[in-house]
C-alpha cells in the first residue's frame, strides 16, 4: 500500500501521517482519514494493477522495496521527521555507523582531495560514508571509500532505474557491489529540482554526522547540514580559505556552532569513541606523525619525494600528507611542495 501511495503521487503530507504515532497501529484507516479520497482511491487502483510488476521489476533489475519496520530499513532514517513511504535499494545496508559527506559540485582541487581523503580514511575505519553521488565532493567521497575497501552509500534524487548524472555509471556499479544505492522515487521519476532537497533530508537522516567539505552561500550542502541539526545530529565543517566563495558555507558553519574538521579523527572520535586507542587507530596516528621524518624542517618536497623516502605508494603519501596538512602541521606551496608549518614537529589530534 506504501508503494501505491508513491505510485499515485503521495508526498509530504502522506508520508508525515504515516510517520505519526497513531498510524503506527492502523496505517489504513490513518490513510483513509486524513489523506485526499481521490488519492486513495488512485492508489487502490495501482495496489491491484501495477503494485506487483513494479516489484517484479525491481527486483529483477537487483533493486528490493523497504519501509519502516523492515528489519533492513535504516533506523535512523526510520526515525526521522519526515521518513519516505520506502526506500528502494540496491546493495548492502552496513550496520555500521554512517556518516555523511557532502559538498559543492564544483569543488576546488582542495575540496576534492579533501573529500576523497574523509571517504578513504573513514571507510577504512570501518564507517559508511554517505553522500549523493554528485558531481564534485560527493563522488569524490564516494572514490575515498570504494578505494578503502569500505561501505558507501549513495542517495540519489530520481528513480532507481535513472543513474544521475549520467556518467557515474561505473561509479554507481562500484557503490552497488561495496555498498548500497538508495532512492525513495518509483522507477521512471526523472532527476527534478525539487527532488534534491527531498533527497537531502535521506542523506542527513540516514547519519550519525554530517561532514561539509565546500559549499556556496545557497547549497544542497548547507540544506544537508540545515535537515542534520533540525534532526539533532551532529554538523561537522572543513575549514576553508576566506578568499574561496565554496568556503562560505562551511565557515558560516562554523561560525554558528559547527564542529570543526581538521583531521578523520574529529569525527571519528564522535561516532567510534575510543578508536584512537584500537590498533588501527594507534596505527593510523603513528603513520601520519612518522611521515613528518621525511620532511626536514626548513625543506619543501613532492608527494612524489616523500613517498620515494618513506618506502610507500604516492596515493597513501597523500593521503597523509593532506591529512597534516588539513590539521595544519604541513603546508602545500604553490610549486606543490609540501613543508612542515614553522614549530609544529608532530601531528595534531
Amino acid at each position: 500500500m506504501r508503494l501505491a501511495l508513491l505510485l499515485a503521487g503521495g508526498g509530504a503530507a502522506c508520508r508525515r501521517l504515516l510517520a505519526a504515532p497513531c498510524a503506527m497501529a492502523n496505517p489504513e484507516s490513518a490513510i483513509e482519514a486524513g489523506a485526499p479520497r481521490a488519492l486513495v482511491r488512485t492508489a487502490r487502483q495501482l495496489l491491484c494493477r501495477e503494485v506487483d510488476q513494479v516489484l517484479e521489476n525491481a527486483v529483477g533489475a537487483g533493486w528490493r522495496w523497504l519501509v519502516p519496520g523492515d528489519g533492513e530499513f535504516p533506523s535512523l532514517i526510520e526515525a526521522i521527521a519526515d521518513p519516505p513511504l520506502g526506500l528502494f535499494v540496491r546493495g548492502s545496508l552496513s550496520s555500521a555507523p554512517p556518516v555523511a559527506v557532502v559538498g559543492s559540485r564544483r569543488a576546488t582541487r582542495y575540496g576534492l582531495q579533501v573529500a576523497r581523503m574523509l571517504g578513504e580514511e573513514l571507510a577504512r575505519a570501518g564507517v559508511v560514508v554517505v553522500s549523493g553521488m554528485a558531481r564534485g565532493v560527493d563522488a569524490a567521497a564516494h572514490r575515498g571509500a570504494l578505494d578503502a575497501g569500505g561501505p558507501t552509500w549513495a542517495i540519489w534524487g530520481a528513480g532507481p532505474d535513472r543513474v544521475y548524472p549520467p556518467e557515474h555509471g561505473r561509479l554507481a556499479e562500484g557503490i552497488a557491489s561495496g555498498g548500497a544505492l538508495i532512492t525513495e522515487y518509483p522507477p521512471g521519476t526523472s532527476p527534478r529540482r525539487h527532488h534534491f532537497p527531498e533527497r537531502n533530508r535521506l542523506i542527513a537522516g540516514a547519519c550519525q554526522a554530517t561532514v561539509v567539505v565546500e559549499a556556496a552561500a545557497r547549497s544542497g550542502a548547507l540544506s544537508t547540514a540545515r535537515v542534520a541539526v533540525e534532526e539533532g545530529r551532529e554538523v561537522f565543517s572543513v575549514p576553508g580559505p576566506i578568499f574561496s566563495d565554496t568556503s562560505v558555507g562551511p565557515n558560516t558553519l562554523l561560525r554558528i556552532g559547527a564542529r570543526p574538521l581538521q583531521t578523520p579523527g574529529d569525527v571519528l572520535d564522535f561516532v567510534l569513541p575510543g578508536w584512537r586507542n584500537s590498533p588501527a587507530g594507534k596505527g593510523d596516528t603513528a603513520a601520519r606523525e612518522a611521515l613528518l621524518e621525511y620532511l626536514p624542517a626548513g625543506q619543501g618536497l613532492t608527494a612524489d619525494e616523500v613517498a620515494a623516502a618513506a618506502g610507500i605508494g604516492v596515493g597513501e603519501a597523500l593521503s597523509r600528507l593532506l591529512t597534516l596538512e588539513v590539521s595544519g602541521t604541513v603546508e602545500r606551496g604553490a610549486d606543490g611542495r609540501y613543508a612542515r608549518v614553522r614549530g609544529m614537529t608532530a601531528a595534531g589530534s
